[in-house]
């Protein structure tokens, strides 16, 4: 096992006439401090494309915790993500390792993160570091106050307040409340980061957190300029890990995201929490895992994917009696179109509701392509007034009416005044679809309701208006 001895920082000026008490005191400081005298090392005895595996590290070694990898020609960091008897695993957060065998480890400890309030309207990485070209964070101050932790079930807040979002397809069929945890379930090219662009500028909270996982390099900017543009970004912090980053970066930006909602939840903000997307964090737990040697037991994912998802998603939704909520949106990219698969099925089971975004919708160009049918909002009774309920579930009906009966419409068979529902529901249903249309430089709809109506009047008058 190795050691690093740390050395005390520079004496001050005047050191030297300093008096013999002040000398005995900095020197007890040095001792007395957290920064330990000796650091824990090992060397580097296996280098593979994906890990590093340390020896000498066991005994005092825990999972979750850094090391610092020290080379001829570099530092770089990694994560322990296995122990055994003789050595450790670590995965680095690096795209390359850059390491050879017989390079020397050192404990850090656990990774901390400490989020300021300045540190809205900045983008940070998956550690936390300024990826912006700003100034550099400040940390915030935790002296007795230790880190965010996740409330308890019976110490949360009752969820029951909604809110507007802006878009009328969702304020309608799948309403949302502070302290919600929705999934948007779509496969590739459906307008999934559309419509999460478009909640994100939900103007009911004081701060937004946007968690960004393995997406393009280039729509980064695009996210965060053109849609949240300068007024957004204000109110927003952006944690970022490409496609192209490590999947230990991938794997750590979720929870660096979820902390600084937390500190902002503590202090009573109403915070946002969109991330995009949870699929691809699975990705990166499994890349990790599998390194690791864990088995695949469902379609490739290891067991620990499963542990790992409800452990980060559960940390959302309302805090204890005092602080604010974290409302979570969470992107789900549906692998094939096939919404039974076990991220989807999984992430389902968790969520307080979820909205699917259907391709054959898209292709008829109608945006955002949500399925009003299959979506779902478990606290939506909480968020509409009875009079809004009844009406929703009326128009449920009437699309269900109208979508079974698509194929027998195309074929001739329909005969009108047949069926007076189905009349109706083709007459209605179109319009409804009209008037469910947004795209993302429309302005956000603060009444979806009235706005439904008028169109839907609107559509009467100029059906009922005779020809010229």
């Amino acid at each position: 096992m190795a050691a690093e001895r740390t050395t005390a920082s520079p004496a001050a000026p005047g050191a030297a006439s300093a008096s013999p008490l002040s000398l005995l005191e900095r020197a007890w400081t040095n001792f007395n401090g957290d920064r330990p005298l000796l650091r824990c090392g090992g060397p580097v005895a296996e280098v593979t494309a994906t890990h590093l595996r340390v020896t000498g590290l066991s005994r005092e070694a825990r999972l979750g915790e850094l090391v610092e990898l020290r080379g001829h020609r570099s530092r770089r960091r990694g994560e322990i993500v296995q122990i055994g008897p003789d050595s450790v695993l670590v995965a680095p957060f690096d795209k390359t390792a850059d390491a050879g065998v017989g390079d020397t480890a050192f404990l850090l400890g656990p990774l901390t993160i400490d989020p300021d309030d300045s540190w809205r309207g900045r983008v940070v990485d998956a550690l936390g570091r300024p990826v912006d070209g700003g100034p550099p964070l400040i940390g915030a101050d935790r002296k007795g106050a230790g880190a965010p932790t996740t409330p308890s079930a019976l110490s949360r807040q009752r969820v029951g307040t909604g809110f507007r979002t802006g878009v009328r397809v969702v304020d309608i069929f799948t309403p949302i409340c502070f302290g919600q945890r929705l999934g948007i379930f779509a496969g590739s090219g459906v307008g999934k980061s559309t419509l999460l662009a478009m909640l994100a500028s939900a103007s009911a909270f004081d701060t937004v957190v946007v968690v960004l996982v393995g997406e393009r390099g280039r729509e980064v900017r695009e996210f965060l300029e053109d849609t949240l543009g300068e007024q957004g970004m204000a109110k927003t912090v952006a944690v970022v890990a490409t496609s192209d980053e490590s999947a230990m970066m991938r794997r750590r930006a979720p929870d660096t995201g979820m902390r600084v909602a937390e500190h902002f939840r503590d202090r009573g903000h109403q915070v946002l929490l969109v991330l995009d997307s949870v699929t691809r964090f699975a990705h990166a737990l499994r890349e990790v895992a599998i390194g690791a040697g864990e088995p695949p037991v469902s379609r490739g994912y290891p067991p620990s994917v499963f542990m790992e998802m409800p452990r980060l998603l559960e940390r959302a939704g309302p805090g204890a009696e005092g602080a604010g909520a974290v409302t979570a949106i969470i992107s789900v990219l549906v692998d094939g179109d096939d919404h039974n698969d076990p991220i989807s099925d999984a992430v389902r089971g968790i969520l307080d509701g979820h909205i699917v975004l259907d391709r054959s919708i898209a292709e008829q160009g109608r945006f955002p392509a949500v399925n009003p049918l299959a979506s779902i909002s478990r606290l939506a009774g909480k968020a509409w007034r009875e009079d809004q309920k009844a009406l929703v579930t009326r128009l449920k009906a009437m699309i269900s009416k109208f979508e079974d009966t698509r194929d027998i419409r195309l074929l001739g068979a329909y005969q009108p005044g047949t069926d007076a529902e189905l009349d109706m529901a083709v007459r209605q249903v179109p319009a409804i679809y009209e008037a469910l249309n947004q795209s993302p430089g429309d302005s956000p709809s603060a009444d979806p309701f009235a706005d439904l109506a008028r169109h839907l009047k609107m559509r009467d008058k100029t059906n009922a208006a005779p020809a010229n």
